[in-house]
């Protein structure tokens, strides 16, 4: 009898997941219309406010409790599902709804900020005849009124994730890959450096932002600071892992090193010592 019960409990765990979906959308379904009414009433672009008109009144992300995380799943699928069809205002919105339902997944606040950042321009400019027929300076208006709606979604991620390098990277990239805006860049991808437990290619590339912008004696400087902090040994015989990865990286800071001091003419007696 213990056996046979045994037996069962997979398919008990099983339907209780699709009861929970199930009594979830039975929740959800009050207020999916009129979010779709907030939606098409705003520019199908552009548009990343608060979506408290989408949810409806007196309908809170409280109401979910324990299935919160169930449900943000279930929207990132409808949010997969509409990106493949290259809707915009529908995978605006969805990507907004799975963040503010749950926060606390990195992957949303990131991957939700490469769809509008970098897909969303290419679908404006495709529904505007393509790059042949958008003008360039039209194109690079389209690439930086995206950029900046997908900025301004990472810096909401802040208020959930305070002390993450990997919103600060990802904000960097954008500056860099859509913006390019080095400057910005450099600065971001500082900002990710500095934070506990940050891996540490935003302090190389932030000092190769510097060097591209001229600023040879900063990047020195900031790739001295950051040397020592480098592990410095790698244990071949077991796995590669981010330690590894890291560590790898010693020789290449010191190599920036180097170059930085042939072009800043710095004399042999004066070097890094390291």
């Amino acid at each position: 009898m213990k056996s046979n019960l045994a037996n069962l409990r997979p398919l008990w765990t099983g339907l209780t997941v699709v009861a929970a979906l199930a009594a979830t959308g039975v929740l959800l379904r009050p207020f999916e219309q009129p979010a779709w009414v907030w939606v098409q009433a705003r520019q199908p672009a552009l548009r990343l406010d608060s979506i408290k008109g989408a949810l409806g009144q007196g309908v809170t992300v409280g109401l979910l409790g324990g299935f919160r995380a169930i449900v943000a799943d279930f929207f990132w699928l409808k949010t997969n599902s509409v990106w493949e069809d290259s809707d915009l205002p529908a995978t605006q919105t969805f990507i907004k709804l799975v963040t503010a339902i749950d926060p606390r997944p990195l992957y949303f606040w990131q991957n939700g900020a490469r769809m509008i950042a970098y897909d969303m321009p290419h679908w404006r400019i495709a529904a505007g005849g393509g790059y042949e027929a958008v003008p360039p300076a039209e194109q690079r208006r389209i690439d930086r009124e995206q950029a900046e709606v997908a900025l301004r979604y990472l810096h909401e991620a802040f208020v959930h994730h305070p002390d993450s390098p990997w919103i600060h990277i990802e904000i960097a990239n954008i500056y860099i890959n859509r913006l390019k805006d080095y400057g910005a860049g450099a600065e971001a991808y500082r900002n990710a450096a500095l934070l506990p437990g940050a891996p540490f290619f935003p302090a190389r590339i932030h000092a190769e932002m510097l060097r591209r912008l001229g600023r040879n004696a900063e990047a020195y400087a900031w790739l001295k600071s950051v040397y020592p902090t480098l592990p410095k040994e790698v244990n071949a015989s077991k796995k590669i892992t981010q330690f590894h990865v890291d560590s790898a990286m010693a020789p290449v800071f010191l190599e920036r090193i180097r170059e930085l001091e042939q072009e800043l003419n710095i004399p042999k007696g004066d070097s890094f010592i390291p």
